[in-house]
């Protein structure tokens, strides 16, 4: 049965906490390369991990990048004011010890550990938060997640060198769940002040590892830094992070992928295809695998082309597909149908699956009372018009076999596709310029707000949905502080989405990595990401 997420809630009079119930995993083992396999084994100091990954976002900067496989590395050398429980929810400590949060949901005050560093040597002090959320504020469209989490950031006052307040025009219920992203994980104040241009390059962080060389393409290369000691609360050990080093691989072939893992060129891989789960756990290597809360894997549908304005076409996309062949025929058994426009491990998560069910031949019914009368060659047209959508998607995820079925799946109704492969680097432009009919991929975040960032108007919108009572709804869950009337509202904008088809929920995203026998303590946090602090070979 899906899994219904609420949220849960301190006092308001003495803070806020944003939290779910239960945070969910589908992982073949617990959270964490092998959590069952090695309870017992004593964690060992030394060696450098090497991970393979398909993709390369172009930038380092993690207020600028959205791209899980390049967050997998720009994670570990920042750190958060929060960290959030990946199994309950709840925000605890980082480098923030304690929080305050007015009744009205406007002003946070973080008090903050003391000691912690960047790796310049320079302070994590208010003063730094200061510089990173006004800068932050700054990078515009380079950072889109940053900027619609600041929705109304006013400004932070640096009350004392270890405490900021921080002010909002108007309530914002996601904020202090927001400070527990990479997206606002905190750069050096000289870091700030480079370019956006430069910060792609390279940003000092304080985190338990330093950037040591980025070579776009090829390879981003981390170093242990030896001094750490201000981990989150929820990491298992204090102090020093176990590795030597990490070396994230560029490799965009899933077969050579696969190969340096069952070789153990290198210890760990993601972007996995299916038909090699199989083979890399008969050699010895581990499957692990967790849905990432937030927008499942969709199509993103651009509401203000010709032919994808009709809720009519758009829902026949959506009963054309059938999402449990594109799980057996070319993912696998990590993952599962999508229910709802938010994955069931989000918080304010609302099952809307009736609205998404398989029928072929309501499909064609709806086609035909949109006026696309059946073509020739198998593909409708419409006053001289083929009823041909172009479909794109990115190289960060094994996307390609899922969008060549889904071509099939629609054919069979009558609407052609053609398939267009762009960089991950390129997503930006080509989400700016409109030139699409459909996008396949997905989104990651801990908290139900990932509504009002993606669809309203007057945030991304990347799906050009019009102006609509959604917008108030979202505006409004922003606005409220009390859990369950968000939960509500979240579960309207819910509805709203998924029964006008603005976008097409497929299958739940899910992270799925493998790694050799000698990798341990390899931990999910609570959006899917990686947390190498405790990780250690041996």
């Amino acid at each position: 049965m899906p899994r219904r997420i609420t949220l849960s809630a301190l006092a308001l009079s003495a803070a806020l906490a944003l939290a779910a119930c239960s945070a969910g995993s589908n992982a073949d083992s617990p959270a964490g390369a092998d959590a069952s396999r090695a309870a017992d084994a004593k964690p060992v100091d030394g060696g450098t991990l090497t991970f393979d990954v398909a993709s390369d976002a172009g930038c380092v900067d993690p207020q600028q990048v959205g791209s899980n496989e390049t967050i997998y590395a720009t994670r570990q050398f920042v750190d958060s004011l929060t960290d959030q429980d990946p199994e309950t929810g709840t925000i605890e400590p980082w480098l923030a010890k304690s929080w305050d949060v007015s009744p009205d949901g406007t002003t946070f005050t973080f008090h903050l550990v003391t000691g912690a560093t960047f790796s310049d040597g320079t302070p994590v002090d208010a003063a730094a938060v200061k510089a990173n959320l006004d800068a932050a504020t700054k990078l515009g469209a380079r950072a889109t997640l940053v900027t619609n989490y600041l929705t109304g950031y006013v400004g932070a006052d640096v009350v004392d060198p270890q405490t900021v307040k921080v002010t909002f025009s108007a309530p914002n219920a996601q904020f202090l769940q927001a400070t527990s992203t990479f997206s606002l994980g905190l750069v050096s104040v000289a870091s700030t002040r480079q370019s956006p241009d430069e910060r792609c390059k390279g940003i000092v962080g304080s985190g338990p590892f330093t950037l040591d060389h980025y070579t776009q393409g090829k390879e981003i290369v981390l170093k242990k830094r030896a001094d750490y000691d201000w981990g989150s609360s929820l990491w298992t050990t204090q102090g020093a992070a176990h590795l030597d080093g990490i070396t994230f691989q560029i490799v965009p072939e899933a077969s050579v992928r696969s190969g340096s893992l069952q070789s153990q060129q290198v210890d760990a891989i993601s972007s996995l295809s299916p038909q090699d789960l199989d083979l890399i756990e008969s050699t010895g290597g581990h499957v692990i695998s967790r849905t990432n809360p937030g927008i499942p894997l969709h199509l993103a549908v651009n509401n203000s082309r010709p032919a994808t304005s009709d809720v009519k076409v758009r829902e026949a996309i959506s009963r054309a597909l059938d999402r449990q062949e594109v799980i057996d025929t070319v993912l696998s058994k990590q993952y599962e149908p999508a229910t709802s426009v938010l994955s069931d491990t989000t918080p304010g998560y609302a099952d809307e699956s009736e609205l998404l069910t398989t029928d072929q031949a309501k499909a064609k019914q709806l086609l035909d009372e949109a006026g696309w009368e059946e073509g020739t060659d198998g593909v409708r047209e419409k006053d001289g018009q083929k009823l041909n959508l172009d479909l794109y998607w990115f190289n960060n995820g094994n996307f390609g076999p899922t969008t060549e079925l889904f071509q099939q799946q629609l054919k069979k109704v009558g609407i052609g596709v053609t398939i267009h492969q762009a960089q991950i680097s390129e997503a930006a432009q080509v989400q700016k310029d409109g030139n699409f009919d459909l996008i396949y991929g997905g989104l990651t975040r801990a908290d139900g707000d990932i509504l009002r960032t993606s669809y309203s108007t007057k945030g991304t919108n990347n799906a050009r949905i019009p102006v609509t009572e959604l917008d108030d709804v979202l505006a409004q869950q922003l606005a409220t502080v009390d859990v369950d009337q968000r939960n509500a509202l979240l579960a309207k904008a819910q509805q709203l989405i998924v029964s006008n088809y603005y976008v097409i929920p497929v299958v739940q995203q899910t992270t799925v990595l493998a790694t050799t026998g000698d990798v341990h303590d390899l931990d999910f946090e609570a959006s899917s990401r990686l947390q190498f602090h405790d990780t250690w070979k041996g």
